[in-house]
């Protein structure tokens, strides 16, 4: 999901040229409609104008400003996993700007010196501590989080599957954050916050049921506290279509338009929320849904509101749902008779496009509903400065 490069270890998958071709139609449906993923990972992240930071040889940079702290938290250490994800990053932000010790666990820290990885971070890490390390390797995050100075406050993972397969998906969503948990115990953390996904109360898909698997170890031990956050949508998963309306093509639906409602959060505000955690015994030992400050918003609406702030006459084209199970049910077929595991793979990442063209990523309890950033809003942002340098276009 950083939109530079896939995982070595997850490269396989696309190698086979027919593969290839299979998954870039499945991707693209999934792209247009996946209010959680954007979709596909790969696509390069266009930087938005922030100035590149400098990051030293023992990657350490500057430190947060004095009048930043809050308290004794400078003297307290937050480690984030997943710390070059979409949120993982804002959540690095958030933690610098409440002064804690903020330690980014990244997996190629070479790939954050170089000039297009400086461009698309910006100044994200800026304060932080950048610690190179393989969340899948148990023995290297105990490592790690020993080699704090301070006390470990809390863990904060913001891990995720970049495919959503299911040997993926385990290997991540589940056992790579477990890491993170054991780590955390190990060295007598208080506080363990998962970046969930509001999706997995309708757990149909590997990644849903590899979050829930680790969900239930989190909730089962008593040596942490702990928060689960369940976020409805991000904001840059309902943008991707911008670049392509300017240039005079129509917004796609599927459906008739109205087929799901969505509420996104912006991730400065989920990052907030999510930290809020750990100073706010409420939020304490649950799971927590939360959504953006909009009322429910068909994909139509959506496609409405970007029209608008781009200064565009509404034009759409509709696709019928349907051309999910086409695709799904004849790669079942060839996946079974082969016994393909590549195929399988394709199967599941068409299942993930479907799950996001018929299900609402929606919450309308206002106690579930958190900041002030609107869809619209964001909109008119994006139209008049361009995509965040998070955002695949």
């Amino acid at each position: 999901r950083d939109g530079l490069s896939i995982h070595p270890k997850r490269k396989d998958i696309l190698h086979n040229s027919t593969m290839r071709r299979i998954l870039a139609v499945v991707g693209c449906l999934s792209f247009l409609q996946s209010p959680r993923y954007g979709f596909v990972r790969g696509f390069k992240s266009r930087p938005h104008g922030r100035s590149p930071t400098s990051v030293t040889g023992q990657l350490r940079v500057t430190r947060a400003p004095t009048e930043n702290l809050i308290d004794n938290n400078s003297e307290k250490t937050v480690v984030i996993a997943g710390a070059t994800g979409y949120i993982g990053r804002a959540v690095v932000e958030e933690s610098v700007k409440r002064g804690y010790n903020t330690i980014a666990l990244v997996r190629n820290k070479t790939r954050l010196e170089t000039l297009e990885g400086r461009m698309a971070y910006g100044d994200s890490f800026q304060g932080a501590h950048i610690q190179e390390c393989d969340v899948e390797n148990p023995k290297e995050v105990n490592s790690v989080l020993e080699s704090c100075t301070f006390p470990v406050e809390a863990v904060v993972s913001c891990l995720a599957s970049p495919l959503g397969t299911k040997k993926e998906a385990y290997a991540i969503d589940y056992q790579a954050t477990l890491n993170c948990l054991r780590a955390g115990q190990h060295v007598e953390a208080k506080h363990f916050v998962m970046l969930s996904a509001f999706c997995c109360r309708n757990p149909l898909l590997q990644l849903q049921q590899a979050k829930l698997k680790f969900e239930a170890e989190l909730q089962a031990q008593d040596d942490l506290s702990y928060t689960i956050v369940r976020p409805t949508a991000f904001l840059k998963s309902i943008s991707s279509q911008l670049e392509s309306i300017k240039n005079g093509a129509p917004y796609v639906l599927f459906g008739d338009g109205a087929v799901t409602r969505c509420n996104p959060i912006a991730e400065s505000e989920l990052a907030e929320f999510m930290l809020d955690s750990l100073v706010n015994e409420e939020k304490r030992n649950k799971i927590l849904n939360v959504g953006g400050p909009d009322q429910p918003l068909t994909n139509q609406m959506l496609g409405e509101m970007m029209f608008k702030a781009v200064g565009l006459e509404p034009k759409f084209v509709y696709a019928p749902t349907w051309i999910f199970d086409s695709i799904i049910q004849t790669l079942q077929v060839i996946a079974t008779l082969t016994g393909s595991e590549q195929l399988e793979d394709a199967v599941e990442t068409g299942k993930i496009g479907k799950y996001y063209a018929v299900e609402d990523m929606l919450t309308t309890d206002p106690a579930e509903k958190y900041g002030t950033i609107t869809v619209q809003q964001h909109y008119n942002k994006i139209a008049a400065q361009g995509q965040d340098r998070f955002t695949p276009v």
